[in-house]
């Protein structure tokens, strides 16, 4: 808005009179006052604006707050919610099916498994694996359902170099016990050493710490568990198999103590050592006598290109007179697998391998007998087809020349595995 002149001086006539100009500083100063009315008027939009965004904004952060304290509702994943517990939750998980023709021939689901972990804080995760072995569990089914890990486990030091964890964990020993899901290993059944000898899988409950040794290569496990309750009378008297608790209601009367080495200082190659100690295998199961476990295992695994090789010696010597009197006071195993993957031009994604792979195993669980043969040999030969890393189609022979002719097999295995 613009002041207007008086039309005398517009005209370029007279100055103006007295009365003249009274009239003209009357007519400015209404105009004056009309201005600032409009200006007080746009200075009260322009804050009554910045209170709206403001409360609009505090509107917005309180609802986001209650969106991220909200959980997910099941069958939900939470699209466009943030921070929250299923962040830090991951599930996993593998199965495997074998089809076995030898002396009887079957069709199982061996395993399927599920892991669900979660770390509470960037130093304390959660880790578990539950298994339904044989597809059905319950009374007069084949089947169990097991809980073969359920651990806490904590960060000693800032470059997680050390760890401890305290729960249900899998024994630090051998190859296959703590690493066995169907695409990391040759064969559709597993080696009978890590089976009767050391009785993958094999899990107890307690707690352990574990690290690494600088720069060395070498890395360490030290744990106080439960540990194995073997019958004391019948055909599987101390065998070391029938002797896992599994954790269910275990008898603590005896703890064991295992202790673990292991070098993997050069690409391809690990190097282990394992000692544990018992002082009662039967956990005073109806005798007044201890008999004292001790168990011995080294292995190396090998790997160089394509080329594999994998050996594993265990022994269990058992002090008693009770076991020694049946020959088992003292029960051996061990096995050589050299083996060899390629890439093949058919499959998925240019991941595809074959691997073909030969074992030869030796066990006896009646090792102390001098007089008789009680040892088992078997022979694998085969191979593994992964059409990508994680899934693999597998197909091998079995060999098995035991103490007696009821003992001998020649198995046809077929298998399907998976892990996630």
């Amino acid at each position: 808005m613009m002041v207007s002149s008086s039309p005398a001086l517009a005209n370029g006539g007279d100055l103006p009179s007295r009365e003249e100009m009274w009239k003209m500083i009357q007519m400015q100063q209404k105009q004056i006052e009309a201005l600032q009315g409009q200006i007080k008027s746009q200075d009260q939009k322009i804050v009554a604006t910045e209170t709206k965004v403001e409360e609009t904004a505090k509107a917005v952060q309180d609802t986001q707050e209650t969106v991220a304290s909200i959980e997910p509702a099941s069958g939900e994943h939470g699209h466009g919610v943030q921070h929250g517990w299923w962040e830090k939750t991951s599930i996993g998980g593998y199965g495997e099916l074998h089809y076995n023709a030898g002396a009887k021939d079957e069709l199982d689901l061996h395993r399927f498994v599920l892991n669900v972990n979660h770390d509470f804080t960037d130093d304390i995760r959660f880790h578990s694996e539950i298994e339904i072995e044989h597809a059905l569990a319950g009374d007069g089914e084949p089947g169990e359902v097991e809980i073969e890990q359920a651990y806490v486990e904590f960060d000693l030091t800032e470059d997680d170099a050390h760890r401890a964890k305290a729960g249900v964990f899998l024994v630090p020993v051998g190859i296959l016990n703590e690493t066995h899901e169907p695409p990391t290993f040759f064969g559709v059944e597993r080696n009978p050493i890590e089976s009767n000898i050391v009785p993958a899988t094999w899990w107890e409950g307690g707690a352990a710490i574990s690290g690494i040794i600088g720069e060395s290569g070498f890395s360490y496990d030290a744990a106080v568990h439960t540990g194995l309750q073997t019958p004391t009378s019948g055909s599987n008297a101390y065998k070391i198999r029938n002797g896992r608790q599994k954790v269910a209601n275990a008898e603590a009367t005896d703890p064991a103590f295992t202790g673990r080495i292991k070098w993997t200082g050069y690409p391809g190659v690990e190097l282990g050592l394992t000692g544990q100690y018992q002082q009662d295998v039967s956990q005073n199961s109806g005798d007044d006598e201890n008999v004292d476990a001790t168990l011995i295992e080294a292995h190396a695994d090998l790997r160089h290109g394509g080329w594999g090789l994998r050996a594993l010696y265990a022994r269990w010597d058992l002090d008693g007179d009770a076991p020694e009197a049946i020959g088992r006071d003292e029960q051996y195993g061990w096995y050589i697998e050299p083996s060899y993957r390629f890439d093949v031009p058919f499959g998925y994604d240019g991941e595809s391998q074959v691997g073909v792979f030969a074992r030869y195993n030796e066990w006896d669980n009646n090792a102390g007998i001098s007089n008789s043969t009680t040892e088992f040999d078997q022979f694998d030969i085969g191979l593994n087809y992964w059409p990508t890393e994680n899934v693999v189609l597998k197909a091998d022979m079995a060999f098995i020349d035991g103490p007696s002719d009821s003992d001998d097999d020649d198995i046809l295995n077929l298998g399907v595995g998976w892990q996630f």
